[in-house]
């Protein structure tokens, strides 16, 4: 301690004023220290007591100054930990948000069993009612129809992003595949289903919340028929390409409709022998096939392997051949066999669900680009993917980088892309930015 310090302290305490000898205090000496508060921060913030529900009926949740301040950034989302109070409710409610003064921030959907415990639906003190959904849903119709009037097949709900938190909506034509992934959402899912059926006058709806995501929510996974008629697949177009969508039973809403812009890329790099890996119902698998000599399309799915196959002979491509292997066991048996492609598609599934899984995801990324550079020859192009949001763009690089480094190639990034238009993301919520597609140059 600086010796100026104490001297300082000394001072002080010599001018301090005498004690004013309060009742019950006499004799004790001045106190030197307040009794512990063991309120919660959130509850020492809350100056008065609130009312339960506001004017409009509407149960109030108050939160804490943090929650607050992360709500005026601009976060849609209030975690458990920011409540002041953990409110009586069941769950899926409409409430109000308040600050600790009692000031109105806005409109949620309140969960109960989540970390999430608040979704923002807006920040105007406005029903959420009927013709509030409804002009939700036409305002996120409105940006695709924009972007492409004459498409038919789009992710017209992307949840969040569209300000509609835990709807995910998927449009084939006339039919429509929808997952419902809060209890919020589940909640409402009769009045969402008019809703949809009625702006898009669709055939059917399928409800593919057979996710598991939803048991954070503690609800079960679902899949049904929810609206009219819903045919096992449905065939929709990407480009020249023509491919089935399994809305009834495929993965996701049935296709894989954020990697439909860079299906189309691949078709401009596709050249001599080319490898897809984790190709399911081959949208890229088809678009190389345009333009390379021969397409090894390789996926551990064999229900996805004989889509895969109808889909190429649908398309007159006799030169894609669909192999039914694990990705990570052809690629290293490739290696060892001295193989070599021109061009590579490496499009994997989510590997980390949690943060707790990143690095287990980063050494998985590693691995399938490695042997994905061992494998091109100089000059090919190698595309590869995450739709891991917990694997962000600057991760990602790095690892592409140390995979080089082991492959002992050099690499050009040529182009970065993520999501198509039609999966806007929300600029303050980085989980709707979750998808990133690198195209790769080996230059030797």
């Amino acid at each position: 301690m600086d010796p100026r310090d104490s001297r300082f302290a000394a001072q002080r305490q010599a001018s301090a004023p005498p004690s004013r000898g309060l009742p019950g205090l006499e004799g004790r000496g001045p106190r030197t220290q307040r009794p512990a508060d063991r309120r919660s921060p959130a509850a020492r913030e809350s100056h008065r007591a609130l009312p339960p529900t506001g004017a409009d009926g509407l149960p109030n949740v108050v939160i804490s100054r943090r929650g607050t301040e992360r709500w005026q950034a601009g976060h849609p989302w209030i975690y458990r930990a920011d409540l002041a109070a953990e409110p009586a409710l069941q769950g899926g409610e409409v409430v109000r948000v308040l600050d600790a003064r009692g000031w109105f921030l806005g409109k949620a959907f309140y969960s109960k069993a989540s970390k999430i415990a608040l979704r923002c639906l807006t920040l105007e003190d406005e029903p959420v009612d009927r013709a509030f959904f409804a002009r939700r849903i036409a305002q996120a119709d409105a940006l695709r129809r924009r972007i492409d009037p004459s498409q038919t097949t789009y992710r017209a709900v992307h949840a969040d992003a569209d300000l509609l938190p835990g709807l995910v909506v998927d449009r084939f034509g006339d039919v429509l595949s929808a997952q419902f992934l809060v209890k919020a959402t589940d909640d409402r899912r009769e009045l969402f289903a008019d809703l949809l059926m009625e702006h898009f006058g669709a055939r059917g709806l399928m409800d593919r919340s057979d996710v598991g995501v939803r048991t954070l929510e503690g609800l079960e996974p679902r899949r049904e028929v929810l609206r009219g008629e819903v045919p096992q697949t449905v065939p929709y177009a990407e480009g020249a390409v023509t491919l089935l969508a399994d809305v009834r039973s495929g993965q996701k809403t049935g296709a894989f409709l954020d990697q439909r812009e860079n299906h189309l890329l691949a078709a401009t790099y596709a050249t001599g022998q080319a490898l897809d890996c984790f190709a399911y119902h081959g949208g890229f698998a088809l678009q190389l096939a345009r333009g390379a000599a021969r397409v090894t399309a390789v996926e551990i799915s064999g229900p996805a392997c004989e889509t895969l196959r109808e889909n190429a002979r649908n398309n007159g491509l006799p030169n894609v051949e669909a192999v039914e292997a694990n990705a990570f066991d052809f690629l290293r048996d490739a290696v060892d066999e001295g193989r070599r492609f021109d061009t590579i598609v490496l499009d994997p599934p989510s590997f980390a669900k949690n943060k707790d899984a990143l690095d287990a995801a980063l050494r998985g990324y590693k691995e399938i680009n490695l042997r994905a550079l061992q494998l091109l020859a100089p000059g090919g192009v190698l595309m590869t993917g995450s739709c891991t949001y917990h694997v962000d763009e600057e991760r990602f690089e790095a690892m592409l980088a140390s995979a080089s480094a082991d492959a002992k190639r050099r690499v050009q990034i040529v182009e970065r892309h993520g999501a198509p238009r039609d999966h806007p993301v929300l600029v303050h919520l980085r989980e709707t930015r979750y998808l990133k597609f690198y195209v790769l140059r080996i230059l030797a």
